[in-house]
């Protein structure tokens, strides 16, 4: 499994973006690069932003996993391919000691976690938009709690996508491993608020004012 790197969308040239931290952005499943990237007009101005496609092909679009419902053990393994493909685009593509944030939805989301949970070391901070921790424990679980890096996690509560459990097992998850700022909006579903996205954009310009 590996990143396709002539489908990856930045928002600066490779000289534009030298010296500057890095956004990385993940869509959600069945979506496509173009997808998150829409945002980026409305994000700081700081980082350069790459948006990924993800690697599995679906009806319309990508997938960074199986869905859960096909079977917890064939998307944590999909998952955990998809997490490997993302770390050896970053070596590849990023250079060494680049400040890396992570930005992602709904599935892009819980990759983003999943990106935090084996290489602690290596991102600054995460955004999970209608996202979810996936289930079991990580070698990287405990180092992370310890560094215990910003996190964004928004949802909707009438968001009828991700499953109950699935928010259950973040909600406790993401507080014992993060510094959490939780924001849940009132009527919105599977999708990004214009609220919401003015708390992102706060959240990203206090780690970029760091």
């Amino acid at each position: 499994m590996r990143i396709d790197d002539e489908a990856v969308l930045w928002s600066a040239s490779p000289a534009d973006r030298a010296g500057r931290p890095l956004l990385v952005l993940l869509h959600g499943y069945n979506s496509h690069e173009g997808d998150l990237f829409g945002l980026t007009p409305y994000l700081p101005l700081e980082p350069a932003v790459a948006s990924l496609r993800a690697p599995i092909p679906t009806g319309y679009g990508h997938a960074w996993f199986p869905l859960l419902a096909q079977g917890a053990e064939f998307a944590m393994a999909g998952a955990e391919e998809a997490t490997a493909a993302v770390l050896d685009w970053l070596d590849r593509a990023v250079p060494e000691g680049t400040p890396v944030g992570l930005l992602g939805f709904s599935q892009g989301g819980a990759i983003a976690l999943e990106l935090l949970r084996h290489a602690p070391e290596r991102f600054a901070f995460a955004v999970s938009l209608a996202g979810f921790s996936l289930p079991g424990e990580r070698p990287g679980d405990r180092r992370l709690a310890e560094l215990a890096p910003p996190a964004f996690w928004g949802r909707g509560t009438l968001d009828e996508v991700i499953p109950a459990a699935s928010v259950a097992r973040t909600q406790e998850w993401l507080p014992a491993h993060t510094t959490l700022d939780q924001r849940v909006y009132e009527g919105l579903g599977h999708s990004v608020s214009d609220r919401e996205l003015g708390d992102v954009r706060a959240f990203l310009a206090g780690r970029y004012a760091d």
